[in-house]
């Protein structure tokens, strides 16, 4: 992993993963999924989510293995959007319209790559209303964490 001459994490070190409600269950398992593979692979993870979903990866993550940094997701997207951050890879986890929203959001503000992340019992509904160009990660799944993490290794094939 490269640092800057100021210490800091080169920006193609790092990945964002935007949480909104924690409504389903398998969003939290998915999340420490994704970022304990980013993490052996180099990757810096940064968590932008809710304040219940930034909660259950504290206490999910609590000795922070697989976590770096965890920040509000109306503070995340205000700095992309105002370029005091950026992310070149970009996870979004959706279950409803408002991680649609999210999604369209991550992918206007930033140039990396924004991987929508898709799950629950709508899966394929929302997966419909993604309307931009990206490689959409989806299973039809709520409780039982194996077919997104299936999805998940399908499409990432961890050469992150």
């Amino acid at each position: 992993m490269e640092k800057t001459e100021n210490g800091n994490m080169d920006n193609a070190d790092k990945a964002l993963l935007v949480l909104g409600c924690p409504q389903v269950p398998i969003q939290t398992t998915a999340v420490l999924y994704i970022a304990g593979r980013l993490k052996k692979a180099g990757i810096k993870t940064v968590i932008a989510g809710t304040p219940a979903a930034r909660l259950l990866i504290k206490y999910g993550d609590i000795d922070g293995h697989y976590i770096d940094e965890i920040k509000d997701l109306d503070v995340i997207i205000d700095a992309v959007a105002e370029k005091k951050e950026s992310y070149p890879r970009c996870f979004v986890f959706i279950h409803n319209d408002a991680g649609v929203s999210y999604a369209a959001t991550m992918n206007s503000l930033l140039d990396g790559v924004v991987y929508p992340v898709i799950f629950g019992s709508d899966a394929e509904k929302m997966a419909e209303m993604i309307d931009f160009d990206c490689e959409k990660i989806m299973a039809v799944a709520a409780h039982n964490p194996k077919p997104l993490i299936s999805a998940i290794n399908r499409v990432l094939k961890w050469d992150a």
